[in-house]
């Protein structure tokens, strides 16, 4: 029997247009990855999410789903285009314009993991390309587009969370001295991926249960925030960013002693933000 793709977490009772999802926690590593590359199981486990599909494990119990990945992100990244295709990596791949993600090394199929260590000694086929993105992308968007369909139809709107976790270091050089750092960071593209109104009680979700709130700085949101925030159709799209150090060893990606805390925050988080998903807005001007 083949492996899931993906897995929803389905509430009993659907009760909010809400959506959390979880790109980049999946960390299920194919031995025969593991095998090709040159880097170490943990440095491959560098640029996971970890534990973020823990965190948020919740939602259902607040009537929304959670979409999760299986793959881990340095082997496929269901935070880019499907086209961003690296030609440093993949064979026969020809090089179209200036894309930083991918001359970083960082396109669907990443070349390196984080501090820029390089996966592989040398190139991928293109059919190895071809399968991971039928495997596993294809199926992953193809789930979240139907669970924001079902959003949209049963209470006239979709809002996405889409939850990752960033390094401490980040955000380390963000504030001046004796200013608190952020713990979340919520992209929505500058506005462009959802409604003012949307964003605005989504951060107070996460303020009010004490938790210090940066817009767009230093994460904006990526291809699926751009991808899915449609506000004149009713549809938000937000970027969650929960600083690692808040729950975890980052050295050895291990949950640490705030783990269960943090957890326990979050649940009160998703409670509030799900109500919002219960009411319907008036759609944005086009």
């Amino acid at each position: 029997m083949a492996k899931a793709a993906f897995h929803v977490f389905s509430p009993k009772k659907l009760r909010s247009g809400v959506v959390f999802a979880s790109p980049h926690s999946g960390a299920d590593y194919p031995q025969s990855f593991v095998t090709q590359s040159i880097l170490t199981p943990l440095q491959l486990r560098s640029s996971e999410d970890a534990f973020v599909d823990r965190l948020f494990a919740a939602a259902p119990d607040y009537g929304v789903p959670f979409l999760t990945a299986v793959a881990p992100r340095a082997f496929l990244d269901l935070n880019r285009a499907v086209d961003e295709l690296d030609p440093a990596l993949i064979e026969g791949v020809q090089r179209k314009g200036q894309n930083p993600r991918i001359a970083s090394g960082l396109g669907v199929i990443p070349r390196v993991v984080a501090h820029g260590r390089v996966i592989y000694r040398g190139k991928l086929t293109a059919g190895e390309a071809q399968a991971r993105i039928d495997g596993y992308w294809h199926p992953y968007h193809s789930a979240l587009q139907d669970l924001l369909r079902q959003a949209r139809d049963q209470f006239g709107q979709a809002i996405l969370l889409d939850c990752h976790s960033m390094p401490h270091e980040a955000i380390d050089m963000m504030g001046k001295r004796g200013e608190r750092l952020p713990d979340v960071v919520l992209g929505d593209r500058f506005g462009a991926a959802a409604d003012a109104e949307v964003m605005d009680r989504i951060e107070a979700a996460f303020t009010d249960a004490g938790l210090n709130v940066s817009r767009n700085t230093p994460f904006a949101g990526a291809y699926i925030t751009q991808a899915y925030g449609r506000p004149s159709r009713g549809q938000h799209a937000v970027q969650v960013e929960i600083d690692r150090a808040l729950y975890m060893d980052e050295a050895t990606i291990t949950p640490n002693e705030n783990f269960a805390v943090l957890k326990e925050i979050l649940r009160g988080v998703i409670a509030e933000i799900s109500q919002i998903g219960e009411e319907q807005l008036p759609l944005a001007a086009e």
